[in-house]
């Protein structure tokens, strides 16, 4: 795996366009990332190989997204001590709200950060901030888009 500082992780390829809104924020604020598809529950042999790999590779955050059960964040944040975000995915007879539970409802000594349902732009900001406590550069960018951000609404 080539040298990267988050890891997005899927349950399933179907949580792709959400997800993509992630990748784009890391892509505006230049962090290197990888995202692949990996299971909880069908590939955990796999997913715990993939946090293994992305240590190696330098990984500092991981963002793990799933629907319905939604175990993938807490089984990542059980092989790490770096940070997880976890994104719960709307899917299922409960449009998301059971992967949100599922998501935010960690033990006590095991946190993961969770962002509200579908909230893949706020994960990847998230992360930035994360990585922005040891990157100067980060913390410009980020204060570049707060005053964007700002002057869009005072624009309007």
């Amino acid at each position: 795996m080539d040298a990267i500082k988050v890891l997005i992780l899927m349950g399933s390829a179907s949580d792709k366009p959400v997800m993509a809104k992630a990748e784009a924020v890391l892509e505006e604020f230049g962090v290197a990332y990888k995202t692949l598809v990996r299971s909880a529950h069908r590939t955990p042999e796999a997913t715990v190989q993939a946090v293994r790999d992305a240590e190696a590779a330098g990984c500092q955050v991981f963002i793990c997204a799933a629907g319905m059960a939604a175990h993938l964040a807490g089984v990542v944040c059980s092989k790490t001590v770096r940070p997880v975000i976890g994104v719960p995915i709307a899917s299922g007879p409960l449009n998301g709200e059971d992967a949100l539970l599922s998501t935010v409802m960690m033990p006590p000594g095991l946190p993961v950060a969770t962002v509200g349902i579908n909230g893949a732009k706020n994960a990847g900001l998230l992360a930035v901030q994360m990585l922005a406590q040891h990157d100067d550069t980060l913390t410009e960018k980020l204060l570049a888009d707060r005053k964007a951000q700002a002057e869009a609404i005072l624009a309007e």
